[in-house]
């Protein structure tokens, strides 16, 4: 594994921000942390980067305890933050060549490339660029020497769309074999390329799995009754956003079987005419786990 944590807890006060979190992150993967704001993916990640200690608990990174992580492990390991600070008073180009002698790996040609696919103007001062921009210029400065491992902590926040793609499109062709590993709550662009995903809530995780097991065991039911539908009232408490239309029952079973499930309708429902499913697109699962997280603690 690229990443391991392991039961870390994480206090700030009187106030628990982590309780028990543990993850994996495979080798070669890409991985997305989502979960809405609060929930402590920003946490996991300064844990993962050692810039806050954990208050119990261990995560490893490049077989590594992130508490000694040391430039060897940093120099394998690039990472981006929303409110990462850069130099303002120095050029984008002399900035990138002050950190090129830091890595024996930096790559001046993906430099250059990068460079030009982002469309950063080389001789303008840091200060002077757009938020986009500026996260651009750290992309640029974390990729160019080619690491083992990109973190990337809530990149998108305040990104119009147009520079979001860009982001993403810079990101997938440049990291051929790299380890990403993305906390994030803007899904669209993590649909289609992320290979992993992992819920947190409330500082823990709520799932964790591959994205084709998850859509494949995520699935949205259509039940179609002989008769106006009702929800219920022996309803499993695992299905989310359970609602009826006219005849239709529909809800999300996120441990869906064909045949487990259908035999689960027709023992709780009666007059069933037609079972149908459907996969389930991530921000949907996304908004169906978060609204039903948020449902208990109101409870």
């Amino acid at each position: 594994m690229m990443v391991e944590i392991d039961n870390v807890w994480k206090r700030f006060g009187h106030f628990e921000a982590l309780e028990g979190m543990t993850l994996a992150v495979p080798e070669g993967s890409t991985f997305a942390l989502i979960g809405p704001n609060g929930a402590g993916k920003s946490t996991t990640i300064k844990i993962v980067m050692n810039l806050i200690k954990a208050s119990h608990g261990t995560a490893r990174v490049l077989d590594t305890d992130s508490r000694k992580l040391s430039a060897r492990e940093f120099a394998q390991i690039g990472y981006v933050a929303e409110n990462q600070e850069l130099p303002p008073r120095i050029t984008v180009g002399d900035y990138v060549a002050y950190l090129r002698p830091f890595y024996a790996t930096w790559d001046r040609h993906l430099e250059a490339s990068l460079l030009a696919q982002l469309d950063l103007p080389v001789d303008r001062k840091i200060g002077h660029l757009s938020h986009g921009m500026r996260i651009k210029m750290a992309l640029v400065c974390a990729l160019a020497y080619r690491p083992k491992l990109l973190v990337l902590d809530e990149p998108f926040s305040g990104l119009d769309p147009l520079v979001r793609k860009e982001f993403m499109e810079a990101v997938l062709f440049q990291t051929d074999g790299t380890t990403i590993l993305i906390s994030s709550h803007e899904l669209a662009e993590l649909e289609h390329t992320a290979s992993h995903v992992a819920f947190m809530d409330c500082g823990k995780v709520v799932f964790q799995d591959s994205m084709d097991a998850l859509t494949a065991r995520v699935r949205k039911v259509h039940v179609t009754l002989e008769q106006p539908a009702k929800i219920p009232g022996n309803s499993p408490r695992e299905r989310l956003d359970v609602h009826t239309a006219g005849n239709m029952l529909s809800f999300i079973d996120p441990q869906f079987n064909e045949v487990g499930s259908t035999r689960q309708i027709l023992d709780t429902v009666k007059g069933v005419r037609e079972i149908t499913s459907e996969p389930v697109e991530l921000v949907s699962i996304f908004t169906a786990f978060a609204r039903a997280a948020r449902d208990r603690r109101v409870r």
